[in-house]
């Protein structure tokens, strides 16, 4: 049987009062005047230590929401491992919180997403934008309503609520590694989509570059991924690999290139890291186990979903209206393996 709810516990685990959890819990905080994030502390906690199930099992209704809703996550591709990576991560931050969450894949036709857009608002009480899903159009749709979003993983010059990984740290983190153990030769590749739509976390790794007197001026490639992996053409990269240019390292900006590039390494019977390091931007599944192990920066994962769930909440709560918007860079963490070299 589950334990009986009570306010006080509730309250001394806040420290908070217990009138305070009454007037929330009966829904006349904001008539006396209590903050939204206070209230939202105090239900998050109730639906914890379950209140509403238990009123459920009186058959009683919930003077407060029972059900805020759906938070919905709009993705370029289900392809891209950095969602299915920090997808259980917040599922799980939302699910704590009694929020319901959903992923939805960007149709590619622009005029079916467009149409879309306005779908969505129906379905789900606010929406995380991912990448280049954060289109114009689709800004500027969501703003002219105070529809409630934020932008996860994209720049903007506009005013709005945005996580992002700080990509100038990280790229100071790998440069900083790769002159320590004495690289000057360096090819950076990258997803030609990718940068030709926001190429700053690539001008980041070459503005890093451009401050060690002990590197040379890097080459960039960028490499179409839209074809499967056996048409991709990774040709284009290869003479960088031999005299007279013969690269030290590669550093690649998309982890969905590294099986690619490590694939035609070994086909050119290149070792890493004996013949040529390797290190990624961004962590990929089964990094660790590859042969070798490969060297990248990891996103704090946690620590950017609770900074996600608290954001687009407070959103929902103020109604897409919050006074201040909210700019989060992440620092990520570089996880150094033998891909890289030893110094």
């Amino acid at each position: 049987m589950r334990k009986k709810f009570k306010n006080k516990d509730l309250a001394a685990r806040l420290g908070v009062s217990g009138t305070l959890v009454s007037l929330v819990l009966n829904n006349k905080a904001d008539q006396q005047g209590i903050r939204k994030d206070t209230q939202e502390k105090v239900l998050t906690l109730a639906r914890q230590m379950g209140y509403f199930e238990s009123l459920h099992e009186k058959d009683e209704v919930a003077p407060v929401d029972e059900n805020p809703g759906v938070i919905g996550m709009v993705v370029p591709s289900l392809d891209d491992p950095f969602v299915y990576q920090i997808a259980p991560f917040l599922h799980k931050v939302f699910s704590d919180i009694g929020v319901g969450f959903s992923l939805v894949t960007k149709d590619p036709d622009d005029q079916r997403y467009d149409r879309l857009i306005g779908a969505f608002k129906k379905f789900y009480c606010g929406l995380i934008l991912l990448g280049d899903t954060a289109d114009e159009n689709t800004v500027r749709s969501l703003r002219s309503t105070n529809y409630p979003f934020i932008l996860l993983e994209k720049s903007v010059k506009l005013r709005l609520n945005t996580v992002n990984t700080d990509t100038v740290y990280g790229a100071m983190l790998i440069v900083n590694h790769i002159e320590k153990l004495g690289y000057k030769n360096i090819i950076i590749i990258t997803d030609r989509k990718s940068f030709r739509s926001d190429p700053t976390a690539t001008q980041n790794v070459l503005n890093a570059i451009e401050q060690k007197t002990d590197i040379n001026r890097p080459v960039v490639v960028e490499i179409d991924n839209s074809h499967s992996f056996n048409d991709m053409d990774l040709g284009q990269f290869e003479k960088y690999l031999r005299p007279p240019y013969r690269a030290d390292v590669i550093i690649i900006m998309n982890a969905d290139l590294v099986y690619p590039i490590i694939t035609v390494l070994r086909k050119r019977k290149l070792r890493i890291p004996q013949d040529i390091a390797l290190v990624s931007m961004e962590e990929g599944p089964g990094f660790d186990l590859m042969y070798s192990p490969i060297t990248c920066l990891r996103k704090p994962l946690s620590i950017m979903s609770m900074k996600i769930a608290n954001m687009i909440w407070s959103e929902v709560k103020n109604s897409g209206k919050g006074k201040f918007k909210r700019q989060v860079n992440i620092t990520p963490e570089l996880i150094i393996r033998s891909s890289c070299g030893t110094v």
